[in-house]
C-alpha cells in the first residue's frame, strides 16, 4: 500500500524571507550582468561578420557588407533571439524567486525516507525521499542514526522556486 504525502502552505519566516531576498539579489545581479554582455554581443557580432565579408570581397561587396540595413537587421535578429532566451531564463529561475517573495509562502510536505546513505568522502549524511519535489536532503549525524527507512519526515521549501529550507 503506497504511503500518501500531505502538503500544505504556511507563511515564510523572517529568516527564510531574508534568504530568498539575498538569493534573488545575487541571481538578479548575475542575470543583468549576462544581459548586458549579450546586448553588447548583439551589436558587435553583426559588425564582425560584415568585416569578414568585406575582407574577402571587392569594393562593391564591401559597400553591401557595411550597409546600415544589413547591420540593423543582424542586430534586430540577435536582440530578438537573445531577448527570448533571457525571457525564458527569467521565467524559469528569477521569476519564481520573485513570485516567492511576493506570495511569502512556503510548502510543508510530509514525505517518507526511501533510503539513508553516508558519504565518507565528505563526511555527510543523506536521506533519499519519496517526494516528487525533493529527491534527497543532507541531515545531521544524530538524525541519520535516529531515523529509519520508511519513517515520516516533513520538509519545507519555497512554493514557486522549490528552494529547500529545512526538515523536521
Amino acid at each position: 500500500m503506497p504511503k500518501e504525502s500531505y502538503i500544505y502552505t504556511e507563511a515564510l519566516t523572517k529568516e527564510e524571507y531574508a534568504f530568498l531576498e539575498k538569493k534573488a539579489e545575487k541571481e538578479g545581479a548575475q542575470f543583468y550582468k549576462v544581459a548586458r554582455v549579450l546586448m553588447a554581443f548583439c551589436f558587435i557580432i553583426p559588425f564582425i561578420f560584415a568585416w569578414f565579408q568585406a575582407a574577402e570581397g571587392d569594393e562593391i561587396e564591401i559597400e553591401i557588407a557595411f550597409s546600415y540595413a544589413r547591420y540593423f537587421f543582424g542586430v534586430l535578429f540577435l536582440l530578438v533571439f537573445a531577448g527570448s532566451i533571457m525571457f525564458v531564463s527569467y521565467k524559469r529561475n528569477l521569476g519564481k524567486l520573485h513570485a516567492d517573495l511576493k506570495d511569502k509562502l512556503k510548502v510543508i510536505e510530509r514525505t517518507y525516507i526511501k533510503r539513508k546513505q553516508y558519504m565518507p568522502h565528505n563526511n555527510s549524511y543523506y536521506f533519499y525521499l519519496e517526494s516528487p519535489n525533493k529527491l534527497s536532503i543532507e541531515v545531521r549525524a544524530q538524525d541519520f542514526n535516529n531515523y529509519a527507512n520508511g519513517d515520516e519526515l516533513n520538509i519545507e521549501y519555497a512554493a514557486h522556486s522549490k528552494f529547500y529550507f529545512s526538515y523536521f
